[in-house]
């Protein structure tokens, strides 16, 4: 289920506003002057959807509605509704605040070092058990396929529907996914070199059966790792494009999550990371690996923390991961910069008719 529309009369006493959502291209840009309810409207969502009441009893309003694709409507109150909750349940709001994304919190394992942590650190850390439970799941998968490789072989009907060539493509197929899950750490070298000796130039009706079964299993063995190397891939790709200018780029590990190095290989801490940079690598984790599939995700001025440069592509790298994690986003933002030519992604909130 996921959000149609969101209205709000009397907002502040003064303005009305009706905000349809984007829900083909799956970006919905708010702007407006200061004090026109931005903000407000962003607050009111997250907070209602999250059940803190609290936090939004003091922003003065009328009326607010959220449409849904199913045709209902929901009325949003100031106060608990349980007959809105199973409904509330069924749609997931996220607000990202760019000021708040570098927020420290006390670091509860190392008692007696260093006192806090940083987000990009905490993020390292789990992504780093994000990796290695993965890498637990394909071991589990792979031995439970392998003991019953043998008998499946066996039963294997040939199949004249299977060529050679189409074979040695799928074997190639394999090879390319396994180096790209080694490139990012998900897999080790090893493995690729004890795995893929089988290069076939003439494979009779007995081999095709045999290699049959084993692209079968190996395509199940690495679909373990395709959602989250696919997420992985893109972090990689959008990261370095920026770190490129100051000569610096992210890889992973399983041992340590994210791998910050000098383009000569001299290895950086998470504190060596400028700010900006810092800001634009949690902001990007959070939209791809802490955001549950449809959910609406609300940015706050992502500007305040991404450099003039980054923004022009802001909106280019946000389509890619609304793709990929299959998620909405509503953003409120100053910011030309970050609209460029797509102001058909955006709602103009105005003032009172003169």
């Amino acid at each position: 289920m996921r959000i149609k529309q969101i209205s709000v009369d009397g907002l502040f006493g003064i303005f009305n506003h009706v905000i349809p959502l984007n829900r083909e291209e799956r970006i919905t840009i708010i702007h407006g002057p200061n004090g026109f309810g931005k903000t407000a409207i962003l607050t009111i969502l997250n907070d209602f959807f999250n059940s803190e009441y609290s936090k939004f009893q003091n922003i003065p309003f009328k009326k607010f509605q959220v449409e849904l694709d199913n045709g209902e409507v929901m009325v949003v109150s100031k106060q608990k509704n349980e007959r809105l909750k199973e409904l509330k349940n069924s749609i997931h709001i996220r607000l990202i605040e760019s000021q708040r994304l570098l927020n420290f919190v006390p670091n509860r394992i190392h008692r007696g070092t260093n006192p806090i942590e940083s987000t990009v650190s905490i993020y390292s850390n789990e992504l780093a058990k994000l990796m290695q439970d993965k890498i637990k799941e394909y071991g589990i998968t792979s031995e439970s396929l392998d003991r019953t490789f043998p008998l499946r072989v066996v039963k294997q009907q040939p199949s004249a529907d299977v060529t050679n060539e189409q074979l040695r493509q799928q074997l190639d197929e394999l090879e390319s996914t396994r180096s790209s899950l080694i490139e990012i750490g998900l897999l080790d070298k090893e493995e690729k070199d004890s795995e893929f000796k089988i290069q076939p130039q003439d494979i009779d009706e007995s081999t095709k059966n045999v290699l049959s079964v084993y692209v079968e299993d190996v395509e199940k063995k690495l679909n373990v790792f395709a959602e989250t190397a696919k997420k992985i891939h893109l972090l990689r790709k959008i990261i370095n494009k920026k770190f490129a200018y100051s000569y610096k780029e992210i890889n992973f590990s399983k041992e340590k999550g994210f791998v910050f190095t000098t383009l000569h290989n001299q290895e950086l801490l998470p504190s060596d990371l400028s700010s900006g940079e810092q800001h634009e690598l949690v902001l990007l984790y959070e939209l791809l690996f802490k955001t549950k599939p449809n959910s609406l995700v609300l940015i706050d001025e992502p500007e305040l923390s991404l450099h003039v440069a980054w923004q022009v592509e802001f909106l280019k790298d946000l389509k890619e991961i609304t793709e990929l994690a299959n998620i909405d986003v509503l953003m409120a933002t100053h910011s030309p910069d970050i609209i460029q030519e797509r102001w058909d992604l955006t709602v103009e909130l105005r003032g009172l008719d003169k």
